[in-house]
């Protein structure tokens, strides 16, 4: 960008996470870039008359191709945008780059560097740009050695982290958003700490002692040298721990995600926090009507932010219960999506179903993988937890397809630039034990392990007991009803507290 199109602009507030530099989003994409990605210039002068109206927002209204582009090293036209900016350190001028782009497993993100050339700060800040997710997100890592201390962490503002050993917790909306390691979270924390030290000698040598002691701890921890349990919790869903065992499952790692609280939906921006009044609701088409009718809401494109539909319809499954299907299309990049919700309640008990492939023809059977079901492959040491894939309902086929499309084909982490090449080599051996059980040339067992009981496979010998397929019950554990939000549901006499 030349100097003349540079902007200095400086805005109301400072970035969340106590940012050096402040700057305004409004400006970063020059006309020529604006027009390059497909804003039109009447969507030009009509985000310069109304100051709520973003350029990115316009460019994501009237443009097929999005702004947010994926990390490459061939493509030459991703560049960062450069703009002047206050320095918070000397309240000089200083550069602010700004890169609009995805990372895997964290959509769009808003990377920014700032460097001041007359004092020599530096700042970075990573920024989500996504969409909150569905369901917040908690990773539980056991962190043993130094190789753990290196495992990649893409963490948000709202993104809580604690170490129960240390008693040490970062919480939400008290740093910014980074792409970073754990070791990268530890070192930035002792910095923070040894910042206000000298300032806490010469006020009280006992707390300065105290706090010392926890940065040697930190250290050690920062090392590799004591092990420790590393947590994220993120209810928006959009922070990410790595596996660098993919496809396969890290026992040291466990994801869990569940349902934010309304506390949790005020803070992300969700809810307001002034309580809305009550509104009776009107009468409307009752339940049969629906069942006939395809319903329609308006939403944002997954790939390419642009607005597109969703259809929505309820389905009886036969020999089973009624679900949800949503769907997808985007007129602008084409893009197709479908999705599958439970119509019904949560089962008393668990549901574990077991299908031995023997045959080809076992693939076309029908089946349906609800939000909370786990997927595995004994055979293929795989196993996928719930809240991956979403809902479907599909093929036997088309869902170990997507598993492949998941792992290996739309795995960055895996097959990117930063992949070694015994990840490399790793899921292309997975990839391709998917093929020879697509083409019949392997039996495995398939296993659908759901804790709510609303998944199903086709039995093709009903009402006959089919030989290769067993369907079993069992009782929830304590943490599997804790992440379906039963354990603190009361169904019985709770109208005794006034609830």
């Amino acid at each position: 960008m030349r100097a003349d199109e540079r902007r200095t602009v400086y805005a109301q507030q400072a970035w969340p996470g106590d940012s050096r530099f402040r700057v305004s989003l409004r400006h970063v994409v020059s006309r020529e870039r604006f027009l390059e990605a497909g804003g039109c210039s009447a969507c030009e002068r009509s985000s310069a008359s109304r100051s709520g109206m973003s350029v990115l927002h316009a460019v994501g209204s009237c443009g097929s191709e999005t702004v947010f582009r994926e990390i490459s090293a061939d493509d030459e036209e991703q560049q960062p945008t450069e703009i002047e900016s206050l320095c918070m350190n000397c309240y000089k001028n200083g550069l602010t780059r700004i890169l609009l782009t995805k990372v895997p497993f964290f959509k769009e993100i808003i990377v920014s560097s700032f460097t001041c050339e007359e004092c020599a700060w530096t700042n970075t800040e990573v920024q989500s740009a996504g969409r909150i997710q569905e369901q917040g997100v908690r990773y539980m890592f056991i962190v043993k050695n130094k190789r753990d201390v290196n495992r990649e962490v893409v963490k948000t503002d709202y993104a809580t982290t604690r170490i129960p050993e240390l008693d040490f917790e970062i919480p939400a909306c008290s740093q910014k958003g980074a792409l970073t390691t754990i070791e990268g979270i530890l070192e930035r924390t002792i910095v923070g700490l040894q910042q206000e030290q000298p300032l806490r000698r010469a006020e009280d040598q006992h707390v300065a002692e105290k706090i010392d002691g926890f940065i040697a701890k930190l250290q050690n921890l920062r090392e590799g040298e004591t092990p420790f349990t590393f947590i994220l919790d993120d209810p928006t869903g959009n922070s990410f721990v790595e596996n660098p065992f993919a496809p396969q499952k890290d026992d040291a790692l466990t994801v869990a995600h569940y349902k934010r609280s309304p506390a949790q939906d005020v803070m992300i921006g969700l809810e307001s926090a002034v309580p809305q009044e009550n509104v009776a609701e009107k009468p409307g088409a009752g339940v049969d009507d629906l069942r006939d009718e395809v319903l329609q809401f308006h939403t944002n494109c997954p790939e390419c932010n642009a607005p597109a539909a969703t259809n929505m319809k309820v389905v009886q499954i036969p020999h089973f219960k009624e679900v949800i299907i949503m769907a997808t299309n985007c007129d602008a990049c084409g893009h197709r999506t479908n999705e599958v919700k439970s119509g019904g309640a949560i089962e008393a008990r668990g549901t574990k179903i077991t299908l031995r492939i023997t045959d080809p023809s076992d693939l076309s059977r029908d089946l349906l993988k609800s939000e909370t079901c786990n997927v595995s492959v004994p055979e293929l040491e795989f196993e996928m937890g719930m809240g991956a894939l979403g809902g479907k309902f599909t093929t036997l086929e088309g869902l170990l397809k997507d598993i492949k499309d998941l792992v290996v084909d739309k795995n960055p982490f895996t097959l990117g630039d930063s992949s070694t090449s015994d990840r490399k080599a790793k899921c292309q051996e997975f990839g391709a034990k998917i093929d020879k059980i697509l083409e019949g040339k392997v039996k495995v067992h398939l296993i659908l392990d759901d804790p709510a009981g609303n998944s199903y496979l086709q039995n093709v010998y009903a009402p006959e007991q089919d030989p290769e397929m067993m369907i079993e019950g069992y009782e929830r554990t304590f943490e599997q009803n804790e992440d379906l939000g039963l354990n603190d549901m009361k169904t019985e006499g709770y109208e005794q507290n006034g609830c």
